[in-house]
């Protein structure tokens, strides 16, 4: 099928930004993926504060995926957010299986974190100069994720 969507941008500036958008989406629905893992698992006496947490990190992860599909879609660029494209594709760390200590799942989720937000900033690098309506976009996901890596890390000082 040929592209049904037109974008304003050039086909550089929309293979750069649509890469960012890409891989922004598939690190965000891994991220949600990871956060009800351990939300479902997180076991400890901190377990209700950790469980709540990770609730906001997962509504978080969720609208954002949204807004970066959503800008891919609008610049012509199709998301690709299906299991085996994130399996593949995240920059994600993951989080063990099973029952697991409300501080390990706060170290887990500090590191998912890093990770994610570390893969952001090259991204909003990245778009400077090719699209700065998605280099916008990026940097409040980054700014809100760099945000609850902080509150996850204050848990465990």
């Amino acid at each position: 099928m040929t592209n049904p969507i037109t974008s304003t941008l050039d086909a550089g500036q929309q293979k750069i930004a649509g890469d960012a958008l890409q891989g922004t989406v598939v690190d965000l629905i891994d991220l949600s993926l990871i956060g009800k893992q351990a939300h479902w698992n997180v076991i400890g006496k901190n377990f209700r504060s950790v469980h709540l947490a990770l609730d906001e990190l997962v509504t978080a992860a969720r609208e954002f995926t949204d807004a970066a599909a959503e800008r891919a879609t609008a610049i012509g660029v199709s998301p690709d957010g299906r299991a085996g494209t994130v399996a593949a594709d995240s920059g994600a760390k993951g989080v063990d299986a099973g029952w697991t200590k409300d501080g390990d799942v706060t170290d887990a989720i500090v590191s998912n974190l890093t990770a994610v937000v570390e893969r952001l900033r090259g991204r909003v690098a990245d778009t400077a100069d090719a699209d700065p309506v998605t280099q916008d976009l990026l940097i409040g996901i980054t700014a809100r994720l760099e945000q609850l890596h902080w509150m996850w890390q204050a848990q465990s000082a």
